[in-house]
């Protein structure tokens, strides 16, 4: 009797056997096997007794559509908002298995095995025996050695990968090395596969150290054994150098005639070939030395200040890290264009291809160990792991000259004796970076100044205050004369603010197209639903642009503070473009793909954040027609010497571009009397022969403006007002602050996400419809500005979700967990009258913008155009007035507690 013969399985696996010896014969002289293509595929739990599906590999099983499917639907919830959602998910083991042939020129030698890139751990096994070989690493190959090698022909090949967490690394399951807050805990390989037989003497390690005072490179070679032929060392295709060896270690100097540094004006690379028998290992260095002179910070002996933002593994598509140029080209090229020099690896290391490109582009890199935790040292399995991954770093990324800072960790706590330690051995490990205990900590006793390693400080805030604005912008009067060399005076080393920023944007709910990969972008849908059942729908584009103008402001004031503090070598925006995750953390002008959403253009962006920046010094925003208004100009200069005998020249121009005042010199000095109405003027700083420049909006206003009421009543009192309204008479009201039923008035947008930080007020600032007529006196644009800043202050948001007949005039942006209709300038009918109401504080407010408001709001309601549409009753508007006074307000650090 036959037995039962699967015609199907049969054929594929003739094919599959045809395809592994066509490749194993066009593999022979190169010596090297590609695994990608297809592997069989298995989720058990434990060893499969049989495989029943298949997956294409370099890949992972959320881009083959392989775990358990999702089923989140759209809502307004923690789950969703929290972050993207994966279609599907795996945690656990997953078996992949594949035949190999292995042709005679690679039998019975050493083989090794190269995973580019596995979450988390792996497990090999060859014809079904266990190897006992495992990975572990989160940041750098999975490499297995083969030591006996295989017999020629077909082998099987089985690789367990595990992506449960191995080690305490990460506080809420947050670190960006392993979340799916950001990329997603995926199971799968990424990257290069291939199975190498291994000469007699091969190359384990080969380093490049520059030297460019002395324009060598020192170059340390380690072999797996003593060779008994000379180490052949090239640089740019010219033999420099022939060794003898004497043992496995070997260490040379190769001279650099013509050298040419790299730096991100001048990113020149030098090809190494080390070549020692059959075995050849190429890479690429750079003539660079990153170094410290106290407080500053030097590249190539020249100051350098890092203009950066932060890159946390957001990868929206893919859910997982590109592992080719290609894939890291818009990130870095985007990062220029808006005028970054400076990306910072939050709590994860990129792969090769990232620096491979940062290096061609010049762009300043820190990566960080892959640990985010609030137990560093509790458990010795993890502290070990750290001090392993830290050697993986630097021995398979230390040569490229974009890596520049290695930090060990975020926010990390409590053990510092450990922190410190490790940061000691890296430093003695290898001296071509620069290196820090941790990117800030919120331990008592720490993060207030540097550790005794510390070669560079990151940090929010020293032992005398911010050094971001944070706890500056919605406490103190705009002024921009303020930076924070008083909270810098005692720092010793360069300084870099920590993750600054932070200011929340509107969702793009026009955004969730974008996501055809393996995330679902269920909080953008559940934001779309919410605003289209509100009837906000129409207005939820204006929300962003409003919400981001206003972000874009304050980045450009951070950014300034920053650059006039002597002391300061950097900053690290938290960010230019969107984090997805802890509670959907919209703060970028760009989206998490790294497009603009249309806020500001790179350009105006590049004005206040490139190598060159002229700074102004001046009192104030708001201006009257009695003042001169006057201002100190100076420039930021991290050129590296290229800036030289150029002068400054400005001018101060009109909203129609028209300019009224100019001059030469780092002094301004403008008299205003001329001013007759009210005006948004502009300040243009420029340096001449160069395309540096930068402005300023400054408002101008008339020193005082006559009120002329007519028939207009105004008051702040709403029995009047309910009285007045009952007449039939036009009455501007504008209640005392602490009297009105309402929102904490914030200049300040929300910080980082309404969902990660609920204890905050919520508001996302102004939009002002500035086509409105009661505006028309009062230049603004649709979005907060400083001219607003006192307004707001004195002001709280009335929540009109009850009445929702009332259009307002100037709205808050609630966030987008609420979506509520809110508002601070509304017009409406009452009874017989027309009401026309501002919870801004007016009446009695002297400040000149809250003159002119108010000039503009009783003009307005005298004229024919005064002709509100809707209707609220006498309760409506009762139901906005608080019978007993009461006041709220939070600080810079109330999302804390």
């Amino acid at each position: 009797m036959l037995p039962d013969i699967n015609i199907e399985e049969t054929n594929m696996r003739a094919k599959v056997l045809f395809l592994a010896i066509m490749l194993a014969v066009a593999a022979q002289a190169q010596q090297t096997i590609d695994l990608s293509g297809q592997w069989q595929l298995s989720l058990d739990s434990v060893k499969p007794a049989a495989y029943h599906d298949v997956i294409s590999l370099p890949s992972t099983l959320d881009m083959a559509g392989k775990g358990t499917p999702n089923t989140l639907t759209p809502k307004l919830e923690k789950p969703q908002l929290s972050r993207l959602t994966r279609k599907y998910s795996h945690i656990g083991p997953a078996w992949y298995q594949r035949e190999v042939v292995i042709p005679a020129e690679m039998a019975n030698r050493p083989l090794e095995l190269r995973l580019e890139r596995v979450l988390w751990k792996s497990r090999l096994y060859v014809d079904g025996m266990d190897t006992g070989l495992t990975q572990e690493s989160l940041t750098t190959p999975h490499l297995y050695r083969i030591e006996r090698g295989l017999t020629a022909g077909l082998h099987t090949l089985t690789l367990m990968i595990d992506n449960r967490q191995q080690y305490d690394i990460s506080v809420d399951q947050l670190c960006h090395s392993y979340t799916n807050d950001t990329q997603t805990k995926w199971n799968g390989v990424l990257g290069e596969m291939t199975l190498r037989a291994l000469p007699d003497v091969y190359i384990n390690k080969v380093e490049a150290y520059p030297d460019v005072e002395g324009h060598k490179v020192r170059v340390a070679v380690e072999l797996s054994q003593t060779p008994q032929k000379l180490v052949r060392i090239s640089v740019n295709n010219t033999l420099r150098q022939m060794v003898s060896a004497k043992s496995p270690t070997v260490e040379t100097e190769i001279d650099i005639p013509d050298m040419k540094t790299w730096s991100e004006f001048t990113p020149c690379l030098y090809r190494l070939r080390v070549e020692v028998g059959d075995d050849v290992r190429e890479l690429d260095f750079g003539m660079r030395e990153i170094t410290t002179d106290g407080n500053r910070l030097l590249l190539n002996g020249c100051p350098v200040f890092l203009r950066g933002t932060l890159e946390c593994c957001v990868f929206p598509l893919t859910g997982a890290p590109a592992m080719d140029e290609r894939g890291w080209l818009k990130t870095f090229e985007t990062a220029r264009q808006w005028g970054l020099n400076h990306l910072r690896f939050h709590s994860w290391c990129p792969p090769e291809a990232a620096f491979r490109v940062a290096d061609r582009l010049g762009m300043y890199l820190q990566v960080e160990l892959p640990v985010w935790s609030l137990n560093v040292n509790k458990d010795s399995a993890t502290s070990r792991f750290l001090y392993d991954e830290a050697e993986r770093i630097l021995t398979n990324y230390g040569n490229h000259p974009s890596l520049c800072i290695i930090s060990c960790g975020n926010e990390l706590q409590p053990d510092f004796k450990f922190l410190n330690d490790l940061t000691a051995w890296m430093k003695q490990r290898d001296n071509r970076h620069l290196y820090a205990t941790s990117s800030f900590t919120f331990e008592k006793g720490h993060g207030q100044h540097p550790e005794p390693e510390d070669q560079v400080f990151i940090t929010q805030w020293t032992d005398h205050g911010w050094v971001r604005g944070q706890g500056v912008f919605d406490e103190q009067v705009p002024e921009f004369r303020t930076d924070y060399r008083e909270a810098a005076r005692d720092v010793r080393v360069p300084l870099i603010a920590h993750e600054i920023g932070q200011y929340s944007v509107y969702p793009n709910v026009a955004e969730k197209e974008k996501y055809t990969g393996v995330l679902d972008p269920l909080n953008f849908k559940a934001i779309r639903n919410d605003l289209r059942a509100k009837g906000l729908l129409s207005k939820a584009s204006l929300y962003t642009q409003a919400s981001g103008r206003l972000a874009a402001l304050l980045y450009k004031e951070e950014i300034e503070r920053a650059l006039k503090t002597p002391q300061q070598s950097g900053i690290q925006l938290l960010g230019l473009q969107d984090f997805p995750g802890q509670g959907t953390a919209l703060v970028g002008l760009l989206d998490a793909f790294w497009d603009s959403k249309g806020l500001t253009e790179p350009g105006r962006f590049r004005e206040f954040c490139a190598p060159v920046v002229p700074l102004a010094w001046f009192d104030k925003a708001v201006w009257t027609a009695d003042e001169t208004f006057r201002a100190d100009l100076g420039v930021a200069d991290y050129s590296m010497g290229t800036l030289k005998n150029k002068h400054m020249v400005w001018e101060i121009n009109d909203e129609q571009g028209c300019q009224l005042f100019s001059g030469e010199g780092n002094k301004v000095e403008a008299p205003l009397f001329s001013i007759s109405e009210a005006t948004r003027l502009e300040l243009v700083a420029r340096i001449s022969g160069t395309p540096y420049r930068n402005r300023w909006s400054l408002w101008a206003y008339p020193k005082s403006v006559k009120t002329e009421l007519a028939d207009v009543v105004l008051t702040q009192d709403l029995e009047e007002a309910l009285k007045m309204l009952k007449r039939g008479k036009t009455v501007v009201f504008s209640p005392r602050m602490e009297q009105v039923n309402g929102l904490e008035g914030k200049f300040l947008p929300v910080f980082w996400s309404p969902v990660h930080f609920p204890k905050q007020a919520g508001t996302m600032g102004l939009l002002a419809h500035t086509e409105h007529p009661a505006l028309r006196h009062f230049p603004t644009d649709i979005n907060s500005d400083w001219q607003w800043w006192r307004l707001v202050k004195r002001s709280r948001v009335m929540v009109l979700d009850s009445i929702p007949q009332v259009e307002p005039i100037v709205e808050s942006v609630d966030n987008f967990v609420r979506n509520r209709r809110l508002a601070q300038i509304f017009e409406t009918r009452v009874g017989k009258g027309r009401l026309l109401m501002s919870s801004f504080d007016l009446i009695g407010n002297n400040t000149p913008e809250a003159c002119q408001l108010l000039y503009s709001l009783t003009e307005y309601a005298k004229s024919p155009d005064f002709q509100p549409r809707g209707s609220i009753s006498e309760a409506d508007l009762r139901q906005l007035i608080l019978r007993e006074s009461r006041e709220e307000k939070t600080g810079a650090t109330s999302i804390y507690e």
